[in-house]
């Protein structure tokens, strides 16, 4: 399809055709989903957001698992990551708060930079769970990354890649066993005071990890 197709297509989008308001009765049955026919699957059977976390830190190996499949380098050659960017802008950064304080991860050298030595823990939500959970994951969009794109693209863009990095976590944590949980319900102009965020910087999403409580 050349570009000129292509923008002729386009203009689908502009009509406003009647909304069928009954479904249709050509039905596709599907065959039930094949749960535990690959490891993905029995991952995706089992991921869950969870509100209650034991106190216990994570190991640093665990650690280090996690943010490596959170957003970490898969691919040598190319600096290809673990979770999809559009452009290969990379824009989004992950951040760890930790009781022992707030860090940035640095995929490249697989390891976490700290960058103020304090507990912001809970500032990343209003719930009353952060005060258990040993991590919190913020995810911070860099627009620096992506000055070429139109701003709405931009934030389209960024939203989609935290979004596949949060995913990420999900699965890494249906695997280890552990508890966590997306979050959008905070102050972000606290937390990016917290964090002390440039104006081209946002936060977008924060995620609650840690073991199960009572385990």
């Amino acid at each position: 399809m050349n570009t000129l197709t292509k923008l002729s297509a386009s203009l689908i989008g502009h009509l406003k055709p009647d909304r069928v308001k009954e479904r249709s009765l050509a039905v596709l049955e599907l065959p039930p989903p094949r749960l535990f026919s690959s490891p993905l699957m029995g991952l995706l059977a089992r991921r869950r957001s969870a509100r209650e976390f034991a106190t216990t830190s994570l190991p640093l190996e665990l650690l280090s698992d996690l943010l490596w499949a959170a957003f970490g380098i898969n691919r040598e050659q190319t600096g290809g990551r673990t979770a999809p960017s559009a452009l290969n802008a990379q824009e989004i950064d992950v951040y760890a708060a930790l009781a022992g304080g707030l860090y940035i991860f640095d995929a490249e050298g697989q390891r976490l930079h700290r960058v103020a030595e304090v507990d912001v823990r809970r500032v990343t939500g209003y719930q009353d769970f952060l005060d258990e959970a040993p991590l919190d994951l913020i995810y911070v969009a860099d627009m620096a990354h992506t000055r070429k794109v139109p701003i709405r693209e931009q934030e389209i863009y960024a939203a989609a890649s935290a979004g596949a990095i949060a995913q990420n976590v999900n699965l890494f944590c249906a695997s280890a066993g552990l508890a966590t949980v997306v979050r959008g319900w905070f102050d972000r102009e606290a937390l990016a005071r917290a964090l002390k965020l440039g104006p081209h910087e946002s936060v977008l999403l924060t995620q609650t990890v840690g073991y199960p409580a009572g385990s």
